[in-house]
């Protein structure tokens, strides 16, 4: 027998028909000067916004991609593929652009499209059932502790203790920073792997000396080492007490990770990159990995970022943000599910989003308290957007 109350939830998820998406790609300079370096950066993205029959608008957002690119995949393919179809239904909805957007369903730009257009849609259903995004997925937690990332290569030891330094001060008590630049990466090859091994050591001694033993310190090597130099760093690395070792080798090969996590104590995390489910499969049934970072703005949006928090949860391994430059929607997936609670800020590049977004939740004393608003809880600024869209 069929509830009155269930019965009245199933009609209503066949309601709010799409009936219109678009797709922005922007670039957003932001500063680095409130750390007190004179350095900048500028971020590409794409903002989606989906409305339905009934009125309901939905925002979702991608990047780590030309945002020119996304916008006109979504445009010409993902939209037409979900127009008319009810918002609510997201893994119909997910499946429909899935197979739409990405050559026999593999990776690309067809899954920061289907990560967008995938968060608009969340942002619609909070907005029809009047909760917030994290509160639909389970409301494990009501607040996350974040870490902040310093995304700047090749800064000196005292530029990066001083930056540093004053993370600390604002209530961070962890941070995270980027090795191996630029590693495998090269054209040219003109500086060596061990070389590069060298100064990341003294940056790393430099910040573990002027933190202390208690402050949280992990290193990011966006795979572009190959395996003896990500075992040389890791060995190199180990007596000043990391807390995790991300994207250690060449295209996060899974095999390669594996070997390397049996001869290292670091833990080894990997996933803000992946837009395919089966990878992190694979990473967990091969014990490659301690713990993976499915990012919303990539993997397939949050219908896709549960499902690889429940491959976690099987395999009793926890799951971080690994999308730093994406902090507001992951923080939803992250305080929603059990297993997650870790949230990145990007210092480099989260500026983007403070522009781009009314009503974004604050970071205080190293904190983040999720909105109690339905949806995502922040909308974008039109006349922002207007100032920051790729011609």
């Amino acid at each position: 027998m069929v509830r009155p109350r269930t019965r009245a939830l199933m009609g209503e998820q066949m309601k709010h028909i799409i009936q219109r998406v678009t797709a922005t790609p922007l670039k957003v300079q932001s500063s680095m000067s409130w750390l007190g370096v004179d350095r900048s950066r500028v971020s590409a993205m794409c903002i989606v916004e989906v409305e339905t029959d009934t009125g309901f608008i939905g925002h979702g957002f991608t990047n780590l991609a030309d945002g020119s690119v996304v916008a006109q995949a979504i445009k010409s393919v993902a939209a037409p593929a979900i127009i008319g179809m009810p918002a609510l239904a997201t893994e119909r909805t997910w499946r429909a652009m899935w197979w739409a957007m990405t050559a026999a369903a593999q990776t690309g730009f067809g899954a920061n499209a289907t990560s967008a257009v995938d968060l608009a849609l969340w942002d619609i259903k909070g907005q029809v059932l009047e909760r917030p995004v994290w509160q639909l997925l389970g409301a494990s937690y009501d607040r996350l502790q974040v870490y902040a990332t310093l995304g700047m290569p090749g800064l000196e030891p005292e530029q990066l203790v001083e930056m540093a330094k004053r993370l600390k001060e604002l209530g961070f008590k962890t941070i995270k920073i980027q090795v191996g630049r630029p590693g495998l990466g090269q054209v040219d090859r003109e500086k060596s792997l061990d070389l590069i091994i060298d100064e990341d050591i003294a940056r790393i001694a430099a910040l573990r000396e002027a933190l202390g033993p208690d402050f949280g310190l992990a290193i990011d090597g966006a795979a572009r080492f190959d395996l003896p130099h990500a075992v040389t760093l890791s060995r190199r690395a180990a007596p000043y007490d990391i807390s995790w070792y991300e994207e250690p080798v060449l295209q996060n090969d899974i095999e390669l990770m594996a070997e390397l996590r049996r001869m290292t104590d670091i833990p080894l995390s990997v996933g803000q990159n992946e837009g395919q489910l089966y990878r992190f499969r694979d990473m967990l049934v091969n014990k490659a990995v301690d713990m993976i970072q499915p990012n919303v703005a990539i993997i397939g949006g949050i219908t896709q970022g549960v499902k690889a928090a429940a491959l976690a949860s099987a395999f009793n391994i926890p799951i971080a943000s690994g999308g730093g430059s994406c902090p507001f929607h992951n923080a939803h997936l992250q305080a929603g599910i059990a297993n997650g609670g870790k949230l990145e800020y990007q210092t480099s590049a989260t500026g983007a989003y403070d522009p781009l977004f009314d009503n974004l939740p604050t970071i205080e004393d190293g904190w983040l308290a999720l909105p109690q608003t339905p949806g995502f809880g922040f909308t974008p600024n039109k006349d922002a957007m207007k100032e920051f869209t790729v011609k």
